[in-house]
């Protein structure tokens, strides 16, 4: 029997009260006085973790949590608080109140969270979590990494913590499938491998997503692109341009989505489709569908390309793809030919010539019996801007490419930058010096937009003044 249990109502002289049993904590014998060191301070350091962790496992065994479902948060931290203040003060750990709280706080998190995840999941500061197994937790802020003080007991403590968040959706990770996409109830998106093909403990990564989803102002704020760039691309997408949004990892591909998605009309009936769910439209009609791995005989799974050819027969108004990554871009080019203009996708790409030429690879491994003329006639119709994502140096996030897909001529996919954000310089700190600015060429789209009741000053594609100047040496 467990020796303490918790309570549904406190009693009058404590939360918890030892139940019936002979043994005592008071009774364990007393450490012997540990020998002098040549640097206390982080001697002193490694005895109050040591410590903490031997507490932390204590409370974890022996606490009775068979009615913790019952306890309201409130309640389990008010209660697990006075077992833990009554643990330190048995140990003599000279830790101030705070201190004192804080840790009661990691013992909630370890039961009902996700352990020393828990606080760097509710800092909205940091935007990404990296761990290299359990003693190595980095975290990106304003877009430079930094280790974090947070650490786990050992790779199992890691890996329990891996197996809740994976369980929770439906998934699995362990030898058989050391590789697993996940993500969080927040929608925030989870990788993890663990061994045999992490070799030194599990590699987990957090993409982090803003519980207030950004806005196109927000993004303006932020000087990740000009406001009048901003108008004339939710203008595009309110009157069904289809778009592509290209950038490489990290660099603001679903958050810009996201806040163009905005400038849907609440009429239509949106299907996303997405290999972990993490998209936040505003919508009230959207349609969520997600992939599915194997199962444990190898069955079972479905791929993006299967769900792309069922969104088509779910009377979608547009089809929003996470992210196109294989074979299914034949299927959206078509959906995006048949009926579903205005439909949005993210790749992967440097640049907006390189997404095109991606987009040719990804049909072709579908293995399909159709020329490279025919594919690229498809790619030139269905899409009509790439707006390109970069995530720069000093860590800031900018739209640099906005293109615009014009037509073909002979084999080749034409195309014309309408935007671009030209880098200058760098100052002393670092931080990239830049400015965005139209090139001259009006956009043949101007005329779609027109025609829907949507006019955008002639002075947006002046290319003698710079939209937006960004940094500076001073």
């Amino acid at each position: 029997m467990s020796r303490f249990s918790l309570s549904r109502s406190a009693p009058e002289e404590g939360h918890l009260e030892p139940e019936s049993d002979t043994r005592s904590y008071e009774s364990a014998p007393t450490p012997p006085d540990p020998v002098e060191p040549e640097n206390k301070e982080q001697s002193l350091n490694d005895q109050l973790l040591e410590a903490k962790l031997r507490i932390h496992s204590k409370i974890i065994d022996e606490l009775d949590l068979s009615i913790l479902g019952e306890l309201s948060e409130e309640d389990l931290r008010s209660q697990i608080g006075v077992f833990v203040t009554r643990e330190i003060a048995r140990e003599r750990l000279p830790l101030g109140s705070q201190e004192v709280k804080a840790f009661a706080d990691s013992i909630v998190h370890e039961m009902v969270g996700l352990g020393p995840l828990e606080p760097l999941l509710q800092d909205e500061s940091i935007s990404d979590i990296l761990i290299n197994g359990y003693n190595q937790v980095y975290v990106e802020r304003g877009g430079e990494l930094e280790l974090s003080p947070a650490r786990f007991r050992d790779n199992e403590h890691l890996k329990r913590i891996v197996n809740k968040i994976v369980s929770a959706v439906g998934r699995r990770v362990d030898e058989g499938s050391p590789l697993v996409d996940a993500r969080l109830a927040d929608g925030s998106r989870v990788n993890a491998a663990i061994e045999p093909i992490a070799i030194n403990g599990p590699l987990v990564s957090i993409r982090k997503f803003s519980k207030k989803p950004l806005t196109l102002d927000k993004l303006v704020s932020f000087n990740a692109l000009p406001k009048e760039v901003a108008d004339f691309l939710f203008g595009a997408v309110k009157c069904r341009v289809t778009s592509i949004i290209s950038g490489g990892t990290g660099s603001g591909k679903t958050t810009l989505l996201n806040a163009l998605s905005a400038a849907i009309s609440h009429k239509e009936r949106l299907i996303t489709i997405e290999d972990a769910a993490e998209l936040q439209l505003q919508q009230p009609h959207v349609a969520r569908m997600e992939t599915r791995p194997a199962n444990l005989e190898g069955n079972g799974e479905i791929k993006q390309r299967e769900l792309v050819k069922n969104a088509l027969r779910m009377r979608p108004d547009r089809v929003i793809l996470g992210e196109v990554r294989s074979d299914e871009a034949f299927d959206m080019l078509q959906a995006m030919n048949t009926g579903h203009e205005g439909s949005m996708a993210t790749i992967h790409a440097n640049n907006p010539r390189e997404a095109i030429t991606r987009l040719e690879q990804m049909v072709a491994m579908g293995g399909l019996r159709i020329s490279q003329e025919a594919v690229r006639g498809q790619i030139s119709a269905a899409i009509g801007l790439i707006l390109q994502a970069q995530r720069l140096s000093d860590g800031s996030r900018r739209i640099t490419h906005v293109t615009e897909v014009t037509g073909m001529e002979g084999e080749v996919i034409q195309m014309q930058d309408i935007f671009v954000f030209n880098r200058l310089d760098t100052a002393d700190d670092g931080t990239v010096i830049g400015e965005f600015r139209a090139t001259g060429l009006r956009p043949k789209c101007l005329e779609e937009m027109r025609r829907r009741g949507l006019n955008i000053p002639a002075e947006t594609f002046d290319p003698t003044a710079p939209l937006l100047e960004v940094g500076s040496k001073a």
